[in-house]
């Protein structure tokens, strides 16, 4: 009878633990998104979608977790949560280790059990009764992420087999290895790939946003990508890699003076698919010039998914590089546009106006008359409208005039990702 009774005080002391939790699932997500970062901070220094998805996979775990503790739950019949099996998914079509998914569930369980035995000191006075019903919460605890841990592994494997099946994700690997490893035998990736190493190339990335994706992503991506060469590059295929089920890394083999005009890149891109985001980087040879090319892009990809859907579909290296390397920090961006614009940085259609005429004078040598003959304007016009703009500069536009340029291209790339709006 005194064992019953002992059971039952367990089963109610684990279920008041986990009600006085229930509420903190957010608190306790952030809690542990912040663990990853510093435990595993490539989990967490990811695009914006990923994040988000890891974000509600530990989310669903905790509130699992919770609910099995409150409702008495038998924890070998719980299923992992949607949001823990797709991430587990997406983990292994980018190749990230399945030992730092599972580390990332330990590391969880750790952090959640401390809370709980807080909670549970808090609650239970006999230090007999806290040790059964901890001991208690350990075994189950080990129980239920034990069986969740073994339905996302088995995901994830699933998963990579079928991604590596592909000749694609095979590509995939093949193209980190180039990108990773110092000595790389240039020859046999060559041969590998079907693609020339030693020659001229332009990194870009191709995405879809998670919210407008077609019914088979990639197949689109590589689309834009050919469209790209059948403009710039002739015959010459692009070396095409998927990143995940919506983002590829493409290199294009370019002529030695350059490569895309961005003019035409924006019209092909419009005409092909008006959904697709670009990230370029600036053309390279040989394979430093492979590498730094994509990480370029990868920059400049970056710096869009931090500046959200107001910015330019195209981004190209050689217009925002410079922020992009800063791109972690959007604010501080914000603030030097601010800081260098003074008066001229509200998102209105007139300062809009007045932006564009600027920063077109300024590309076209300062001088009126070519500037009118790109947009198409009377000379006095612009010359109105610039002496307007520097009206709002608060300063001659001599003095910083390549941080004004720089600042103008950006607002003219970002949008009102570095305006200033409605939101200050």
């Amino acid at each position: 009878m005194a064992r019953v009774q002992g059971e039952t005080n367990i089963t109610r002391n684990l279920s008041d633990v986990a009600a006085a939790m229930a509420g903190r699932e957010e608190e306790l997500t952030h809690e542990l998104v912040a663990l990853y970062e510093r435990e595993l901070p490539h989990l967490v220094n990811d695009d914006e979608g990923m994040v988000s998805l890891l974000s509600s996979s530990v989310y669903q775990n905790i509130d699992t977790a919770l609910g099995l503790f409150r409702h008495g739950i038998d924890p070998t019949r719980v299923e992992a949560p949607a949001a823990a099996i797709e991430y587990a998914r997406r983990l292994a079509q980018r190749g990230t280790s399945v030992v730092d998914l599972i580390r990332a569930y330990y590391l969880g369980q750790t952090a959640v059990l401390d809370n709980a035995l807080d909670e549970g000191a808090r609650q239970i006075n006999e230090p007999a009764e806290l040790g059964s019903s901890m001991r208690r919460a350990l075994s189950t605890a080990f129980t239920f992420i034990d069986r969740v841990t073994l339905q996302v592994v088995s995901a994830y494997e699933d998963e990579r087999d079928r991604w590596m099946a592909n000749r694609s994700a095979v590509r995939a690997a093949r193209v980190r290895g180039v990108l990773d490893d110092e000595n790389v035998d240039v020859d046999a990736g060559e041969a590998a790939l079907g693609y020339r190493l030693r020659g001229h190339h332009v990194g870009m990335i191709l995405w879809y946003p998670a919210h407008a994706p077609p019914a088979d992503p990639l197949a689109g991506l590589e689309r834009v990508a050919h469209r790209f060469v059948d403009r710039h590059t002739g015959e010459n295929r692009p070396l095409f890699v998927p990143h995940d089920e919506l983002c590829a890394w493409v290199w294009l083999p370019v002529p030695e003076e350059g490569g895309p005009d961005c003019a035409e890149a924006e019209r092909a891109l419009v005409e092909s698919d008006p959904d697709v985001r670009v990230a370029l980087g600036e053309p390279g040879r040989g394979l430093d010039g492979f590498r730094r090319t994509h990480r370029q892009a990868a920059r400049v990809q970056a710096l869009a998914r931090a500046a959200g859907e107001n910015c330019a579909r195209l981004l190209t290296f050689a217009e925002v590089g410079a922020v992009a390397l800063m791109s972690t920090d959007l604010q501080a961006a914000r603030m030097w546009v601010e800081d260098t614009l003074g008066g001229l940085v509200d998102d209105d259609p007139q300062q809009d106006r007045l932006r564009e005429t600027l920063r077109v004078f300024l590309a076209s040598g300062a001088s009126y008359t070519a500037a009118a003959g790109r947009l198409s304007m009377h000379k006095n016009s612009v010359q109105y409208r610039v002496r307007k703009a520097e009206e709002l500069l608060g300063r001659p536009i001599a003095e910083k005039r390549l941080d004004v340029e720089l600042a103008l291209r950006l607002c003219h790339r970002l949008g009102t990702a570095v305006l200033r709006t409605g939101r200050q």
